[in-house]
């Protein structure tokens, strides 16, 4: 059984009505025990905490839809302001326009507390139109009152059927705790059984013989099994006309093998009040004016030994008259009993007011597995009956399982192709096909350049023609468009030969670099394969050709560029020459200072020495 919780909705700015279960006792107007109370702290805070509006809704008591002031919550808002440490008002009544305005004024993180709900008879009758002025004060509804769980009344089911329900934390670990008990508990596995009337645990009784290995019985439902042994319980209370059902309970759990444990020494009083006169006789020897009023020595000794060895147990109902303080030694030891097995590793449930109580009384509750609020709704629970109140709460999706099916065939791989480029798609290169070389023999594939080519890419690349006849094979880096014709100019006019429009067309220089290198390595394997006649007969037309003047080597180049330098020299220092004599000869006429025009010449900066030589003893240029 797995419900939403409040963790599993967005709370901000959202009127939540939350129906808690208050039901607490009252002396001169305080509560006197706020166990309730503080369970449900928890989702309060949680609400408060994520910026709703609360709108908290609670019975007390038993009204039967009369207004009675002694049965007002008031008290008990003051004893949750206390423990919020904040403010939480109580309306003057669950309907009406006063109490409209009230839940109007609610400001994100604050909680409002209804009057008591079973103050309108409409509540307990589930009323349809009550059950629509409850959910017009929220937007959603969420059930924390495990207690009232049981009960199908406005407040619990039919409020949740008009808006989104879900469970409280209080109710989730409710949920939790009892169905461990019935789902997949620890053995060996005790229930521990009291009360006052067999009739309405009967079938919780029948569910649990099912599950248990012991079965422990006490308080006033152990008199009518006492009867269905043939034993006299005196003026004690028993149900004699379940005698029969006891028997039969009896009967199956002896088949069943579970071990059941009854009072076997019991605490007898005259009457059942305070300050009575009471002893301990064997349960074999009740007087006919005396009343069980708790077990004896014995008995608790005996539950002891029963215990030992049990890994889960459930606790609901006192094995005495707990009301009347000595009268509840009986129960307190239980509760001790109990505490030291939760100790020791194993699962304590704990349900039923007066069992709960005498956990707390002795400070005991922290050391339980668990303490369930709800005395009647956790019987019904444990009897394996669905609650109406948390049939209503919205379900947890279940996973969808996904079906394995059968794996696709699997595709071929993908090649990457890259996308052309501009130059590829503006003029496409056509590559031609190569000429089929004749047959050769190992020997002849070494007589010209060498050994045979081994690279496979290089022997298997279509080459797009054939090399001229001793040309060398052309380098495989990449050059700039156009720089072999630049150059290939260049020397033709430094040669004296006719311009020719030695060009290349658009698409030759528009190769990309993959087309070059393929036609370079098809040119040098071609060039090292094919015969003298096969490589004259494929060379280019002679306007294709490079002019041989532009072939000139490296060293005739260098030899004209030298010479023409040379020549320049000689020129340069002939002028300079015949400034200088020019210059000397006005000096030795006219002794008189040159203007500044002639000062910032040039030759005027020479050094003095130069300028004071004769002109004859300067040194001629040479020719």
């Amino acid at each position: 059984m797995d419900k939403l919780t409040v963790r599993d909705f967005d709370a901000r700015d959202k009127r939540v009505f939350v129906r808690v279960d208050f039901n607490v006792p009252l002396e001169d107007g305080r509560v006197t025990d706020d166990s309730r109370i503080r369970a449900s702290l928890p989702t309060i805070v949680h609400l408060m905490s994520q910026g709703a509006r609360v709108v908290l809704a609670s019975h007390l008591g038993r009204p039967e839809g009369k207004v009675q002031d002694g049965l007002r919550l008031r008290p008990v808002g003051e004893r949750l302001s206390l423990l919020l440490r904040r403010n939480v008002p109580v309306t003057g009544d669950a309907l009406g326009p006063g109490t409209e305005d009230a839940i109007k004024r609610i400001r994100p993180g604050e909680a409002l507390l209804l009057e008591n709900l079973r103050f309108h008879a409409a509540e307990e009758k589930n009323d349809p139109q009550f059950a629509a002025a409850l959910a017009s004060y929220a937007d959603i509804y969420v059930n924390d009152a495990f207690g009232t769980a049981h009960r199908a009344h406005a407040s619990t089911v039919g409020i949740a059927s008009l808006l989104p329900a879900y469970a409280g934390l209080l109710m989730e670990r409710e949920i939790r705790a009892l169905s461990s008990l019935l789902e997949e508990p620890e053995h060996p596995y005790a229930a521990i059984l009291g009360g006052a009337k067999v009739s309405g645990k009967l079938k919780v009784l029948d569910n649990l013989l099912t599950k248990v290995d012991v079965l422990i019985l006490g308080g006033g439902m152990a008199n009518t099994f006492l009867l269905a042994q043939g034993k006299s319980v005196g003026k004690s209370l028993a149900e004699h006309d379940m005698v029969e059902e006891a028997r039969a309970l009896l009967a199956k759990a002896e088949k069943r093998g579970v071990q059941v444990v009854l009072p076997v020494d019991v605490i007898v009083a005259k009457e059942v009040t305070r300050g009575t006169e009471y002893k301990t006789l064997p349960a074999e020897k009740i007087p006919a004016s005396w009343h069980i009023v708790d077990v004896g020595k014995q008995t608790l000794d005996l539950i002891e030994s029963a215990l030992r060895d049990v890994r889960t147990v459930v606790w609901n109902g006192p094995i005495g008259v707990f009301e009347i303080p000595v009268f509840g030694a009986g129960t307190r030891h239980v509760a001790r009993i109990l505490a030291d097995k939760a100790q020791a590793g194993a699962t304590v449930v704990v349900g039923g007011g007066d069992s709960v109580a005498a956990v707390q009384q002795q400070g005991l509750a922290s050391s339980m597995t668990h303490l369930s609020t709800g005395g009647g709704a956790s019987l019904e629970f444990l009897e394996g009956r669905e609650l109406p109140g948390i049939a209503v709460l919205l379900d947890r999706p279940k996973p969808t399982l996904v079906r394995a099916e059968s794996p696709a065939p699997a595709e071929p791989p993908r090649v990457f192709r890259p996308a052309p480029r501009a130059s590829e798609l503006a003029a496409p290169t056509r590559t031609p096909m190569p000429a089929k070389a004749p047959a050769k023999s190992p020997a002849s594939a070494t007589t010209r350049g060498g050994p045979m080519n081994e690279n496979p890419a290089a022997a298997t690349t279509p080459a797009p023609s054939a090399a001229p006849a001793g040309k060398p094979a052309a380098p495989a880096t990449r050059k700039p468009a156009g720089s072999a014709t630049r150059r290939t100019a260049s020397a033709k006019r430094k040669a004296g030969a006719p311009k020719t429009s030695a060009r290349k067309p658009a698409a030759t220089k528009r190769k990309p670099a993959s087309a070059k290198r393929a036609a370079s390595a098809g040119k040098r394997s071609t060039a090292k394969r094919k015969p003298a006649a096969t490589k004259s007969a494929a060379r280019k037309p002679a306007t294709a050709r490079k002019s041989a003047t532009a072939r000139k080597p490296a060293a005739s180049r260098k030899a004209a560029t030298a010479k023409k330098a040379a020549t320049a020299r000689k020129a340069a220092t002939a002028k300079k020459s015949t400034t200088t004599r020019k210059s000397t000869t006005t000096k030795k006429s006219s002794p008189a200072r040159k203007p500044a025009s002639a000062r910032k010449s040039p030759a005027a900066k020479k050094p003095a020495s130069s300028a004071r030589r004769p002109a004859a003893a300067k040194k001629k240029p040479r020719r």
